[in-house]
């Protein structure tokens, strides 16, 4: 099996951000603005003239994904409405060098990212809205299309991956595969190339060329590899509330706990999360998308260690479904889920329960301690059955998901 070190490279960075930015962060009413609601093409045409984020922007975003835990950023170069955030150098006129920005707002992320030391990604459509030619004349949209995403690779130096998306919209054209990463492989190398496969094929492999697989808001599952030639990653992409890019009447969010839960389970099948945020139309993020950020980075700023490297173990917590065990060398990493917290009867409900985990392992447990504090967990090990006896939070405390780190000595 064919087994490429980016990808593992990839992997360990197990925690990104997706960015939805655009023409229809302008309208605020979500990405899909312009066919959803038949938004009419002479009011769409307005908004390169609207189109002008603050120069602080990708600044600011930068270190909101850093605060976070985030390792990579994936932004949308250009969406379905086919507006490019980066200079088409002649391509096309429908890009931010040519909207009221006058900037080239790829190159502003790049040199972004690089001062927080995360790895930029590049979105960009297949499908395109805008230009005819992928209506009139595919193969010439084809060739369009390959001149843009060239431009990506080469006049911004090393990046981390191109994320295509749209190729479901003709899913029976010929979309020259061979051609299109071929010549990304020509300029990055090492770049991961992955195509989305939607909500209706979540988890599925495609070109040989394709190195991660996609679970679009969906439960990440485990990869069977009988049979495939290569080794590829998986990565689940999830949103705040009910639209990726902004919608400002879209109050429908998701709590910072449900995040946190997603990301470590994404960790148990050893895929990568892709959260996404939608900047506004100036390139601010929502109060409410900050506040997230901040708390989901809060928890990563304890269980760092266990997100990156580790993989699954492949060893079943019997007693609790919920409950995995990650591995890195001699270390274990328990990640428990559904602890409550104790406290006085008149402020929290006490159930009583055995909130202990039981496995099996061979090797021989010398220590297992709270990453979150240092504190000591009591456990029991007989022959290769382990008893660890994790215990509710104290009052004053509830972190979602604890992780314990458990050292062997094998």
């Amino acid at each position: 099996m064919i087994v490429k070190p980016y990808i593992k490279d990839f992997e360990k960075l197990g925690f990104g951000m997706f960015v939805h930015f655009g023409l229809y962060s302008v309208l605020g009413k979500g990405e899909w603005a312009l066919e959803c609601l038949k938004v009419p093409a002479e009011e769409y045409a307005l908004l390169p003239g609207r189109f002008n984020p603050k120069p602080e922007w990708a600044r600011e975003l930068a270190a909101a994904a850093r605060g976070a835990g985030c390792r990579y950023i994936t932004l949308t170069t250009r969406h379905h409405e086919g507006f490019s955030l980066y200079d088409t150098k002649g391509l096309s006129t429908y890009d931010a060098i040519h909207a009221a920005c006058g900037r080239d707002l790829v190159r502003e992320f790049v040199e972004a990212c690089r001062e927080q030391g995360i790895l930029p990604f590049f979105y960009h459509t297949l499908l395109d809205w805008h230009e005819e030619s992928y209506r009139t004349d595919f193969p010439a949209y084809l060739q369009y299309l390959r001149d843009s995403v060239e431009l990506l690779c080469t006049n911004y130096g090393k990046i981390g991956g191109i994320w295509f998306d749209g190729m479901w919209d003709k899913p029976d054209a010929d979309w020259e595969e061979d051609a299109l990463y071929g010549m990304i492989r020509s300029h990055q190398p090492e770049a991961m190339i992955i195509n989305n496969t939607g909500l209706s094929a979540r988890g599925e492999l495609g070109h040989i060329e394709l190195y991660s697989v996609t679970f679009e808001r969906g439960k990440p599952q485990p990869l069977n590899f009988e049979g495939v030639p290569k080794y590829v990653a998986s990565e689940m992409c999830e949103i705040f509330a009910d639209h990726w890019g902004y919608a400002r009447e879209d109050l429908d969010y998701h709590s910072p706990a449900q995040m946190i839960q997603e990301l470590a389970e994404c960790r148990r099948y050893g895929a990568n999360m892709l959260l996404n945020v939608g900047p506004m139309g100036d390139g601010s993020l929502r109060p409410m998308d900050a506040a997230t950020l901040g708390i989901v980075g809060e928890w990563v700023d304890y269980y760092e260690e266990a997100i990156r490297a580790p993989r699954p173990s492949g060893i079943p917590v019997k007693n609790k479904e919920e409950d995995f065990l990650l591995k890195d060398g001699n270390n274990y990493y328990l990640f428990c889920f559904r602890l409550p917290m104790r406290a006085d009867a008149n402020v929290a409900q006490n159930e009583e329960a055995d909130f202990s985990d039981q496995f099996e392992l061979e090797d021989k447990i010398t220590a297992i301690t709270w990453m979150d504090n240092g504190e000591t967990v009591a456990y029991e090990q007989a022959g290769s059955q382990v008893t660890v006896h994790t215990v509710p939070f104290s009052y004053g405390r509830n972190l979602v998901v604890r992780v314990a780190k458990i050292v062997s000595g094998q």
